[in-house]
């Protein structure tokens, strides 16, 4: 399959057009030029791209959780609830697994399931199926912007449908809905896909509604090395910028060293700048979001504010322009709203406290050069591998191991690198694989793994990976074998 970074034609774009619309039979409800209507006429408050920028010009972090349930009335309850006793600043419908995988027929019996037994059936709100009027019923509900978060490969339908509902914010990317979430779908028919998605947007831009595209910033969850993370959001974001898209946020996932964590936001939003001014997008707004701790969650309620609360501090020192907040229920299961709510509580009384305050260090300052090295490297080479076409770049990136996601499922992923912490809990690089960096940079890692070695008076090795996967269950970042 051919693969290049270039906006889809209109007449490419609306022939595709008509297939995905006839995937389910929701589709046929979509009216593009009376859904531009709807959008031009909701109130302020609930647009996202909106309430993005009055943030991030006033350097406030705004909150916002993840929640979805697959009963219209249960997901609206849900979420006037999130935003009354959470005083969430923005509200997800988060998508079922069902909807991710295209398989809307069992999507449509989880719905019924879930009327009849009263309870959850799905794990997520299948906005297909529910089409775009009750979308509309869910976004009327409440007083702030809301955005779909999902996890699909093929996003198509799913967008069509959420954007003609009122959805004002779409998560997701051809890589990081890919690598982290698939086994055997090729890297060129997901990007394919999501130029689509990409376009979509880009259209409503074109007809004056400002769309917020976010790509998936903690891939495999919280050993992942900022510069695997910031390359897959930079690539997504020049994607996306070539098929219009004027609003994007790029994320990163909460790794656990308040230095390391706060340098990656920071350089994550000055090198998506960087590269979409290099590469001529120069109307884009960006900004940021952290996620909290994406990894094993102790079961203790306390503990697990703990971690709440420490990923609430990363996202206020960093000025992170929003934050995706954790519940004290991860370790057990789905949370209930009273527990999502809480969470969101915690998160806001932090980021509140350190409005006001900054955070500046030398080790911060080195920590921000090494991210941006390690990032434009492989960022570059991934142009160079695709002959400057950042699409074909970022396939053929893959499959080179230039970009290699630790632990992810995909086959497509080289699986050669492999990230630990070192003796303060950054995370490094233990086995580099094919990441194209200087022999300094390698250096610099090995150097800070045989600290922590020496340290523990044991041989740096697979290991310390393992034990650094199940470190925070056991109440602690660092993997130490005597814990």
């Amino acid at each position: 399959m051919d693969i290049q970074n270039k906006r889809l034609s209109d007449e490419a774009f609306y022939k595709q057009r008509e297939e995905v619309l006839a995937q389910w039979h929701t589709g046929k409800d979509v009216d593009l030029e009376e859904a531009v209507a709807y959008h031009k006429s909701m109130p302020e408050n609930r647009k996202f791209s909106k309430k993005l920028i009055e943030a991030k010009n006033n350097k406030r972090t705004l909150v916002q959780p993840r929640a979805g349930v697959p009963v219209i009335e249960e997901h609206i309850k849900l979420m006037q609830y999130l935003e009354e006793h959470g005083g969430a600043d923005l509200l997800p419908s988060t998508i079922d697994s069902y909807t991710r995988q295209n398989r809307y027929e069992e999507a449509e019996n989880g719905i019924s399931e879930s009327i009849r037994l009263g309870r959850a059936m799905l794990n997520g709100f299948p906005a297909v199926n529910h089409g775009v009027a009750n979308c509309r019923k869910v976004i009327e509900s409440v007083n702030v912007p809301m955005q779909v978060r999902h996890g699909t490969p093929d996003a198509r339908l799913l967008t069509e449908i959420t954007l003609a509902g009122g959805y004002t914010s779409y998560e997701g990317g051809g890589i990081s809905y890919n690598l982290p979430y698939c086994k055997n779908i090729p890297m060129e028919r997901t990007i394919r896909d999501w130029q689509y998605t990409d376009r979509l947007v880009g259209v409503y831009e074109e007809m004056g509604v400002s769309i917020n595209r976010e790509p998936f910033g903690p891939l495999t969850g919280t050993l992942v090395p900022p510069c695997i993370s910031h390359s897959v959001a930079i690539i997504e974001a020049l994607l996306a910028a070539e098929q219009g898209v004027k609003n994007i946020t790029v994320g990163y996932g909460q790794c656990g060293n308040l230095i390391q964590d706060v340098a990656a936001i920071r350089t994550l939003e000055e090198l998506t700048d960087e590269y979409l001014k290099k590469y001529g997008y120069n109307d884009v707004v960006v900004t940021t979001v952290l996620h909290q701790w994406m990894g094993g969650f102790p079961a203790d309620e306390a503990m697990a504010f703990g971690v709440i609360s420490f990923g609430s501090v990363i996202a206020g020192l960093s000025k992170a322009t929003k934050v995706i907040v954790k519940t004290p229920h991860e370790a057990v299961g789905i949370p209930t709203m009273e527990a999502n709510a809480e969470g969101l509580r915690c998160t806001k009384q932090v980021v509140n406290m350190l409005y006001d305050q900054t955070l500046t260090d030398k080790s911060l300052d080195a920590e921000q050069e090494i991210i941006r090295r390690e990032t434009r490297a492989i960022v570059d080479k991934c142009f160079e591998l695709g002959n400057g076409d950042i699409a074909l770049g970022a396939c053929r990136g893959v499959q080179a191991g230039v970009i290699d996601v630790p632990f992810a499922p995909c086959r497509a992923n080289a699986g050669l690198m492999l990230p630990c912490r070192d003796n303060n809990g950054a995370v490094r690089i233990l086995e580099p694989g094919n990441l194209p960096f200087s022999k300094d940079i390698l250096d610099f890692h090995k150097e800070k793994i045989e600290e922590r070695a020496a340290y523990e008076k044991r041989k740096a090795s697979f290991q310390m990976v393992v034990d650094d996967v199940y470190s925070i269950g056991k109440g602690r970042l660092v993997g130490r074998p005597k814990y």
